[in-house]
C-alpha cells in the first residue's frame, strides 16, 4: 500500500481552481496538469508500507489531537524550485500556525513505526502541473506574475485523512481509508 496524510478541501475552492487551470493549460501545453479531483493538502507521505502496518499508521494518528481546527488560504501561484528552473507550478497556501503544528505531531507520531521524518521544511501548497523539461514555459511564468494575490477560496479544517495512492498510466487514484478528528475546538 502506497499512504500518505493529507486535508482534504471543499467543491467551492475545487471549482475555482478547476475554473484557474482551464484557463492556464493553454499556456504549458507540454506540462503534465494534475486532476483537480483528486488534489488534496498533503501533510505527509509515507509511501509504500505492508498492508498489516495499516492498523498501526491509524492507531497512532488517532490520538493527535490540536486545539484549535487549522485555517487554509488558497492564494496565488508559484514555481518549485524557482520560475527560471521550473519543476512544479503550484498554487500557495497560508495556513493558521497551528498546521505546522499539527504536521509536527503527525510526523511525531509516525517515527516510532520506522517511517522517517520529513527532512525538507513543510511548505503547504496544491500541485497544479509538474515540467518534464521547462520549455516553451514564457506564457506561463508571465502570467503567474499576474496571479500572485489571486484568491481562490478559504477553509477551516477540523479533520485530516489518511490516504491510499494507486499509481496507473491515467495517473494517480486516491481513496481514503480513514479520518480522523484533530480539532478539540469545533469550527
Amino acid at each position: 500500500m502506497r499512504l500518505f496524510v493529507a486535508l482534504d478541501f471543499p467543491d467551492a475552492i475545487r471549482s475555482a481552481i478547476r475554473e484557474l487551470v482551464s484557463r492556464l493549460q493553454p499556456l504549458a501545453k507540454d506540462a503534465r496538469w494534475t486532476r483537480v479531483e483528486g488534489m488534496h493538502v498533503t501533510l505527509k507521505f509515507i509511501g509504500q508500507v505492508e498492508p498489516e502496518r495499516c492498523e498501526r499508521i491509524v492507531s497512532a494518528l488517532a490520538g493527535i489531537q490540536a486545539d484549535a481546527p487549522v485555517d487554509l488560504r488558497f492564494q496565488g501561484v508559484g514555481f518549485f524550485p524557482s520560475e527560471r528552473r521550473p519543476r512544479v507550478f503550484w498554487c500557495g497556501i497560508q495556513a493558521s500556525p497551528n498546521l505546522r503544528e499539527l504536521v509536527a505531531e503527525i510526523e511525531r507520531a509516525l517515527v516510532p513505526l520506522g517511517i522517517p521524518a520529513e527532512k525538507r521544511e513543510f511548505v503547504p501548497h496544491l500541485t497544479l502541473s509538474r515540467f518534464e523539461l521547462p520549455r516553451g514555459l514564457g506564457p506561463l511564468v508571465e502570467r503567474s506574475h499576474e496571479l500572485r494575490s489571486l484568491d481562490l477560496g478559504r477553509t477551516r479544517q477540523e479533520q485530516f485523512h489518511l490516504f491510499e495512492s494507486v499509481l496507473k498510466r491515467s495517473g494517480a487514484e486516491y481513496t481514503k481509508l480513514r479520518s480522523f478528528a484533530f480539532a478539540k475546538e469545533p469550527a
